[in-house]
């Protein structure tokens, strides 16, 4: 019962944490670090453990299932450079430059442990970055190429995690066995995500249920993540490709009903699982800070605020240089974007990118996910855990002032790819019902060329979603609800049939574009 009743304050806690955290414009995982901080010092706080084995499993796949799932592979490959040079050389880059500085404030500290140290600190969670930066007007370059680093640079530092821990454990190992297996890990993954999703697709395909479709929707991202872990492949690659195999195919046969209240819960489930990772860590963090003398204290205090400078500074300075690269040679060659709604590189952008190197889930997950005895391991979940506060605070409370400050604008151009899918969907729609003349075929076509009407006199696209009955739908429907409550309050009818139109309305709400 004790164990219960603190899960339900720290749920209630949490989400009280993320109401002020939106109401102050910073990403929720901010409050949620400090609040993880608040658990580590509380006398009473529960001693509650994970085995490390199921930390990546728990806490990474369905967080990176959702992101990849939503993830563009057009802008993918159109902004494939930036997002290469953030996932491969940002990721290697701060991984060595993370394990030179602990090596040297710890020459006992093995440089497989240091490297180990590096990979986890290494890949920032531009999930916490999103937060701020979806609420406000930015280029849409930028958000794109924070999504893409998101999504794959977990898969290049947590590989270079697993070599190194394996190292450490290990009495040897060589370059001749690393590299081969690495090749294998990569192209195997790339091939079981594939072939895992098309499985799923049959499987997921054949179901109408809306609980039975979620819980096999989670059922599948575990699935994955331990097949990829039991066959020796990237967790990460395999999920990502799998995701995003299934985000290719999947919507074209998927019903609204299951649609919707999947992506509901898969939003919930996030949150969730972001606020039990910093519970975990938090009471992770007690009994260790609670074991060190003050001296080792003081130590361990050092490697963590140097490990945290080497983290932000190596983003901003390899950040910089790269976006001052680019833009000489556009400057110099004239070289121009795939596509017009691309912007081209600038230097507001880049101090933006070089902000955003908010740590995260992934972290924690993967300090946790060290296995007992390891060399250095509770510096290194200290170190990890004081990174992954140290950027949520710094960065995640200065994020949306620097972007008021950068003031950055390019035009929306996904409101001008909306405006003209928009237009080309009802043409569709139109010749779809040409030649019906049933009353319901004539009310339709009358909706659709006002529709239609309106999207081509704002071609800009910059035009409001919804049909033009859609508003004297809503208060239609509002009215119809209030009857309901009222036939339900006098007992004209029971809670079964209120139930039941309550359905049917909610249906025709969701269709009103707007709640």
């Amino acid at each position: 019962m004790h164990a219960f009743e603190w899960t339900i304050g720290l749920m209630l806690g949490a989400m009280l944490l993320s109401a002020l955290a939106r109401r102050l414009g910073v990403p929720y995982p901010t409050f949620l670090a400090l609040g993880g901080v608040g658990i580590a010092f509380l006398p009473d706080a529960p001693a509650w453990t994970l085995d490390p084995e199921l930390a990546l499993a728990l806490f990474v796949a369905p967080v990176l299932l959702d992101a990849a799932f939503d993830t563009s592979m057009r802008d993918l490959r159109d902004n494939w450079v930036p997002v290469a040079t953030l996932v491969l050389v940002a990721v290697g880059l701060t991984t060595a430059v993370v394990a030179v500085v602990a090596h040297w404030l710890l020459p006992s500290m093995p440089w497989a442990a240091a490297i180990a140290l590096g990979a986890i600190v290494a890949p920032p969670d531009a999930a916490a970055a999103t937060a701020v930066l979806r609420s406000v007007k930015l280029p849409y370059r930028v958000l794109k190429i924070l999504e893409g680093e998101s999504l794959l640079n977990d898969a290049s530092a947590l590989l270079i995690y697993r070599v190194a821990v394996s190292a450490a454990l290990a009495t040897s190992l060589s370059a001749s066995h690393v590299v081969p297996a690495l090749t294998a890990a990569i192209i195997g993954s790339l091939v079981a995500g594939y072939v895992l999703a098309r499985i799923s697709m049959l499987v997921t395909a054949r179901i109408s249920d809306v609980p039975t479709s979620i819980i096999m929707q989670f059922a599948g991202a575990f699935t994955v993540w331990i097949a990829a872990e039991k066959l020796g492949l990237s967790g990460i690659l395999t999920i990502v490709v799998y995701a995003v195999t299934l985000a290719r195919n999947v919507p074209a046969y998927t019903p609204a009903r299951l649609r919707v209240p999947s992506y509901a819960v898969w939003e919930t489930m996030v949150y969730l699982l972001n606020v039990m990772a910093f519970v975990l860590i938090g009471t992770q963090l007690r009994p260790i800070w609670a074991g060190l003398d003050d001296s080792v204290r003081w130590q361990y205090s050092v490697v963590a605020g140097a490990v945290l400078a080497a983290v932000i500074v190596t983003r901003i300075v390899w950040v910089m240089a790269n976006n001052t690269v680019w833009r000489l040679l556009i400057f110099r060659f004239g070289l121009k974007p795939r596509r017009a709604t691309i912007s081209p590189p600038t230097q507001k952008g880049g101090i933006l990118v070089a902000w955003c190197g908010m740590r995260g889930i992934v972290t924690l997950a993967a300090a946790f996910a060290l296995p007992q005895g390891f060399p250095y391991r509770d510096l290194i979940l200290l170190t990890a855990f004081g990174v992954v506060l140290g950027t949520l605070v710094l960065q995640g409370l200065t994020l949306r002032p620097l972007i008021a400050w950068l003031a950055l604008d390019d035009g929306d151009p996904v409101a001008h790819e909306v405006g003209w899918a928009r237009r080309a969907a009802f043409h569709a729609a139109l010749e779809a019902i040409d030649g019906n003349t049933s009353a319901e075929a004539e009310m339709l076509r009358l909706e659709y060329r006002q529709m239609l009407d309106q999207s081509e006199s704002n071609p800009d696209g910059l035009t409001s979603s919804e049909l033009p009955a859609d508003p004297v739908r809503r208060d239609a429907i509002r009215a119809a609800r209030q009857k309901l409550f009222e036939m339900r309050e006098s007992g004209e009818i029971g809670d079964d049939a209120f139930h039941r139109l309550e359905e049917e309305f909610d249906w025709a709400e969701l269709s009103a574009a707007k709640s």
